[in-house]
């Protein structure tokens, strides 16, 4: 059988039982491990798997047409699959599957004014109360940043936005631009702890909506504007601009006009900094299971497009951090939430939804930890002079962040 020669490719270590529609068994790997089984309940399933695994994989898992016995679970099967196909050469099926995505992810990726706002609210305009299943309190959608073992998810994203405001080196009464501002907590944060003014400026209508009310509750709608506007046609300058999440929404083909908004928007002596999830590997496609059901118009950037992008618009890359397994463990944290309630994500939507919302984080999460996916943060600068010369303010800021109360540094007005 096809899936059977397919998974034979694939799984070298571990131990895979795979139990047909009709019962016959099959089992793949080396037998290390613990085994995972899983069931195939649909005659149909095995070439539908084998024709397009990295898109009917998920469908199979969402529709229930295929399931994993007890105790493992859906991540067990990804972490298995997925930690082969890490350290396999790829064989010559997954090389085709691979050439194919590529070929057409320019049209997959197609992100004009009106088609960007439709694809992020694909995503981001569902019920918000699913996201509050397993997000921090501050709703940050993003990897954190785990500065010390043991930290918490809600002290890793607090460490995350505290780092960012560190590499911006941002001072009481500068203007910064939050591009994807999300529900407006990285916006919020900045202007209470540095003392800035910000402008938030999402697609997402929810978003919005929840963010300008975050402001009003806290007492920083004087000082903190969220818009619900595509950065493209935003007009002004800001002596800081901060975009986290979002970049991986921009769309290859559109590269080249996001940086030149950058630099078109930044005063001359200002800084900006890009959060995005990032491949180290050549650039590649989007998963079309991601990207039918979870991020439509999404692609993570190869650093080499990125940089490519960049040369062309007379930004100065002042500097680049690879942030590794960071986003693995958030997106572990936020699955053992998310399934610890999953029976109210059934109740808000359904179980289909469920199955899917399970796939898309266990295969997030297991792409981090075996598929050369990480984050980068990327300081960018009109001015080569724009700095210190060294990294050294960047910890200095950092640790007096940490260090005092928000409501004293304004006071002080330091």
């Amino acid at each position: 059988m096809l899936f059977g020669i397919l998974i034979r490719q694939v799984v070298a270590r571990g131990s895979l039982r795979v139990v047909d529609w009709n019962g016959k068994t099959s089992v793949f790997g080396d037998g290390t491990g613990r085994q995972v089984t899983i069931r195939l309940h649909e005659r149909s399933q095995q070439l539908r798997l084998a024709l397009n695994p990295y898109l009917r994989l998920g469908e199979a898992y969402m529709d229930g047409s295929l399931t994993v016995d007890e105790p493992s679970t859906i991540y067990d099967l990804l972490d298995l699959l997925l930690g082969n196909l890490g350290t396999n050469y790829p064989s010559r099926a997954f090389k085709v599957f691979a050439a194919l995505r590529r070929t057409k992810r320019r049209i997959d990726q197609h992100n004009p004014v009106g088609k960007a706002q439709a694809n992020v609210a694909h995503h981001y305009d569902l019920d918000g109360g699913i996201y509050d299943l397993f997000l921090d309190a501050d709703k940050q959608y993003s990897c954190a940043y785990f500065a010390h073992p043991g930290m918490s998810l809600e002290e890793a994203q607090l460490a995350k936005k505290r780092h960012i405001a560190a590499k911006l080196m941002i001072e009481p009464g500068m203007r910064v631009l939050d591009i994807g501002c999300g529900w407006g907590g990285l916006a919020l944060t900045l202007a209470e702890e540095t003392g800035a003014e910000v402008t938030g400026i999402t697609l997402s209508r929810e978003q919005h909506k929840i963010a300008s009310q975050r402001a009003i509750e806290r007492g920083l709608a004087d000082r903190v504007k969220f818009h619900l506007q595509d950065y493209r046609t935003l007009a002004g300058e800001f002596d800081r601009i901060v975009s986290v999440g979002m970049f991986e929404h921009v769309g290859v083909g559109y590269y080249g006009e996001y940086f030149k908004a950058v630099q078109r928007l930044l005063k001359e002596d200002g800084v900006a900094l890009i959060h995005t999830i990032g491949r180290l590997d050549p650039p590649g496609a989007t998963n079309p299971w991601i990207a039918k059901y979870i991020f439509p118009g999404g692609y993570i950037p190869a650093l080499s497009e990125m940089a490519a992008a960049v040369e062309k618009t007379g930004l100065f890359m002042t500097d680049l951090e690879v942030l590794r397994l960071h986003y693995a463990e958030t997106l572990r944290e936020w699955r053992r939430r998310f399934m610890a309630r999953r029976d109210i994500a059934a109740k808000i939507y359904d179980e289909r939804f469920c199955r899917m919302w399970e796939f898309y984080l266990a295969g997030s999460e297991t792409s981090f930890r075996h598929e050369g996916m990480v984050n980068f943060q990327l300081q960018l600068t009109r001015k080569i002079d724009a700095l210190p010369m060294t990294r050294d303010y960047m910890g200095e800021r950092e640790r007096r962040l940490s260090d005092f109360p928000a409501q004293l540094r304004l006071r002080a007005g330091e």
